[in-house]
């Protein structure tokens, strides 16, 4: 299939880059990696007239750590992610998204800010950039904004991003002590992006060895957008862990998830929603053994 025609931008600069997407609005595209915008336009689900690289704008390939957090450019490449013993160290379960993503030639294309802009509700990466609390960065020539991702998915393919803006650095703040994070992916075949389900869940202690003060659980592939399981993470706060506990959590898990049986969707709901108790429970025991620094 032949890509249908558009006029190629490649701005140098981020401010020139918000001035093409201010000019052609909702004609324009951004282009990262290109992994999902440009098969969408093979198969003319995606038409724009005008498609803006960001590609040589050096800011938007960053990577910045410190005591307080992580910030990281749309262009950062997922094998990047992948392999960075800097996002390994305190974000494990995004690493663990990241070597979950398709194979090794697309996510050496594949970028971070595309598969989030993407919002497929099967993506390797939301769920854990959502159970670590994350943040995008939307700018336009006039000005800025900063969304939580947990309010940025509107939909399958929807986010809050408008025509003009650009989604400029992922933000996530470090991990409190005695905090933990798991990804679990359930699909069809290794090596292609196909889940089925897919769950992260996130953990913080109150001590070495004490009780659950925080948790988040997001699921991914039983909605139209990835969801916070937020019974189970009511169930999880004030209670000792144990594999029992996260068993239980599990089970109200699965009674938060939506999912649509369907060729489309390479699963019955039915399978979905017991794989959303497994992995609950699985993923919650790896964040557990993380925060307890195993």
């Amino acid at each position: 299939m032949l890509l249908p025609k558009f006029d190629f931008h490649e701005p140098a600069t981020l401010e020139e880059a918000c001035q093409i997407m201010a000019e052609y609005g909702t004609r324009a595209k951004v282009l990262a990696g290109g992994t999902d915008l440009l098969v969408d336009m093979k198969k003319k689900l995606s038409t724009p007239k005008q498609v803006v690289s960001i590609t040589r704008i050096k800011e938007m390939k960053k990577i910045e750590t410190s005591p307080d957090g992580l910030k990281l450019g749309p262009c950062f490449t997922v094998a990047d992610v992948a392999a960075s013993e800097a996002i390994v160290k305190r974000w494990r379960a995004l690493c663990a998204g990241a070597k979950a993503l398709g194979n090794p030639l697309v996510r050496n294309l594949a970028t971070i800010g595309g598969n989030v802009v993407t919002a497929s509700p099967s993506a390797d990466l939301p769920p854990s950039l959502i159970a670590y609390g994350a943040r995008v960065v939307l700018k336009k020539t006039s000005g800025e904004r900063v969304v939580s991702l947990d309010h940025f998915f509107l939909g399958a393919g929807l986010t809050e991003i408008a025509p003009d803006e650009i989604l400029t650095e992922i933000q996530i703040d470090a991990p409190p002590l005695y905090s933990g994070a798991g990804y679990i992916n359930e699909g069809i075949r290794k090596c292609r992006d196909c889940n089925v389900v897919n769950v992260a869940s996130f953990i913080t202690l109150d001590g070495p060895d004490g009780f659950i003060k925080n948790a988040r659980i997001v699921m991914g592939c039983v909605g139209s957008t990835d969801l916070r399981a937020v019974s189970a993470e009511k169930l999880l706060v004030g209670e000792k862990p144990s594999e029992t506990l996260f068993a239980r959590a599990g089970e109200a898990a699965m009674q938060e998830a939506a999912p649509r049986g369907s060729a489309e969707s390479r699963a019955s709901a039915e399978y979905k929603k017991d794989m959303v108790g497994v992995l609950t429970s699985r993923t919650l025991h790896l964040a557990w053994k993380e925060a307890l620094g195993h």
